[in-house]
């Protein structure tokens, strides 16, 4: 049985405007991690497969003029910060995977809007992969567009030094702000 793997136009839809300006997507599809997840006893002792698909949105990006990976989300390293991931995320549901790599993407890589795609392939005999998919879009001020006040705030993917590269100049110095939840530690 193959792995279920939708085209790219099933699911990479038009980015829904909320704003006036158009985004640039970059994407990932089929990355295959191996990783510790699930809430079944049978799921909780060895790595499985998981197939995920990411497309972020950028604000027409500069690279279109540099041409200079800087100016733009490097997918190589965002295929690394994944594969970290895949051996340090701690969670037991798809989507609270989702959601970090969705702050990952908001917050490390800068991407104004994301849509994330988490499966595992052939979980059941008669299924060819179940999963999830969310979508996300940093709001002014940092925070995402689906965050509340939450228990956890995985500090080294959302919260950034105060006044530094990537930090947040509101924040005192110092201090490190988190920007899903907009409090200090």
């Amino acid at each position: 049985m193959t792995a279920f793997r939708p085209s790219p136009a099933t699911w990479i839809e038009p980015v829904p405007q909320h704003d006036a300006q158009p985004l640039d997507l970059i994407f990932i599809d089929g990355f295959l991690g191996q990783t510790v997840i699930g809430i079944h006893e049978t799921e909780l002792h060895r790595p499985q497969p998981l197939l995920i698909d990411l497309v972020a949105g950028v604000s027409r990006a500069r690279a279109c003029d540099t041409d200079q990976i800087a100016d733009t989300i490097d997918y190589g390293e965002v295929r690394l910060r994944l594969q970290r991931l895949m051996g340090e995320h701690g969670v037991q549901l798809l989507e609270a995977l989702a959601e970090q790599i969705a702050h990952i993407l908001l917050y490390e890589f800068r991407a104004q809007w994301v849509r994330v795609r988490v499966a595992k392939p052939q979980k059941f005999d008669d299924v060819q992969a179940v999963g999830v998919v969310i979508e996300r879009r940093r709001l002014p001020g940092g925070s995402s567009s689906s965050c509340s006040a939450r228990a956890w705030c995985p500090a080294p993917v959302e919260c950034r030094p105060a006044g530094g590269p990537g930090g947040l100049p509101e924040a005192s110095a110092g201090l490190t702000r988190c920007p899903c939840t907009a409090t200090f530690p």
